[in-house]
């Protein structure tokens, strides 16, 4: 019967009416066979959306504390790019050849503040170059290397420089004392006008330093009757424990004694060229005033002595040159 019915199916139309009706029975025999599926996927999809509720809720608090990460970076690039923003409105304040240099490191030796920048010899670095933040005065160059240098700091024990202070040109030495918030002015008198908060500045009289720069703010100045000097001591300018990013300051690479020469050589050309000014235009003049009048005196001399040769041959030239050349 099977066979016959495939044959029928498949040969005749006449069983299509049958197929359909047959057709919406079997549709709810489907259903029904097909309904402990379905709710089984039903409540795992329950389950599963709860698991993935449960991943995405910690995919999302990784993103966000990622996100908090990033929030953090992006501080420190701002305050980063402020700091870039004063040293280049600090460069715009200096007159000489600046370029920006980065701290890599600190010397650990604590007796010793140096510290380790970005910037060498193949850069142009050469020793004795002030180096700066956006605040003031830094140090020096010490130590060249080819792609990095090292700078000593004012504050160091061994580093001295000279300052004055800005509000009456006081001169005076300030030294490091190895605090890195402290500096001290050596041999300032007793009776100096200096007092709080005076600011000090780059005297330029080392011939290391440009002058003008800020060095460190006057906080303490004690007098003691007894001592011929009086304690002063000064805060640096510069955030000397702190800055990461410093300005090289290419001012003059010549030292003390080629600068020195160079002036005495130069100042010698100035002298000799204004004394030879005034002698040339001395001798000018003589020549000029001179010649001016003896040019048509000689005639005149020649056309007053036949006048007065019959009668004197000898002392008739004498006579008329006399009052001619006065």
């Amino acid at each position: 019967m099977s066979v016959a019915l495939m044959v029928v199916d498949a040969r005749f139309d006449v069983l299509k009416p049958v197929r359909s009706q047959m057709g919406l029975v079997l549709m709810e025999s489907y259903w029904i066979t097909d309904l402990p599926q379905r709710v089984w996927q039903g409540v795992a999809g329950q389950f599963g959306s709860r698991t993935e509720l449960i991943a995405e809720n910690e995919k999302l608090k990784t993103e966000a504390l990622l996100l908090q990460g990033r929030l953090q970076k992006l501080a420190a690039l701002t305050e980063q790019n402020v700091r870039l923003r004063e040293l280049l409105n600090s460069s715009a304040l200096v007159n000489e050849k600046v370029e920006v240099a980065e701290l890599i490191g600190v010397d650990p030796n604590p007796f010793t503040h140096r510290i380790l920048i970005n910037k060498g010899e193949r850069d142009g670095v050469f020793l004795g170059q002030p180096v700066l933040d956006a605040r003031g005065l830094m140090g020096q160059v010490v130590e060249l290397m080819p792609y990095t240098s090292r700078v000593l700091l004012l504050t160091d024990t061994t580093h001295s420089i000279p300052v004055q202070v800005n509000r009456n040109g006081l001169r005076a030495i300030a030294s490091g004392t190895g605090n890195p918030e402290r500096l001290e002015l050596r041999h300032v008198a007793d009776t100096a006008d200096i007092k709080q908060g005076d600011l000090l500045v780059s005297s330029g009289m080392g011939q290391r330093f440009p002058a003008g720069y800020p060095v460190a703010t006057v906080n303490e100045v004690i007098h003691d009757s007894g001592q011929p000097f009086a304690i002063v001591r000064a805060i640096p300018t510069a955030a000397l424990n702190r800055s990461r990013y410093m300005l090289l300051v290419f001012s003059d690479r010549r030292s003390p004694e080629q600068r020195a020469t160079e002036a005495a050589i130069a100042q010698e050309e100035a002298d000799r060229k204004g004394t030879a000014a005034p002698g040339q235009a001395t001798a000018t003049g003589e020549q000029g005033a001179a010649g001016a009048p003896a040019t048509p005196a000689a005639p005149a001399a020649q056309s007053a002595a036949p006048a007065a040769s019959p009668a004197t041959p000898a002392a008739a030239p004498a006579a008329p040159v006399t009052p001619r050349r006065q």
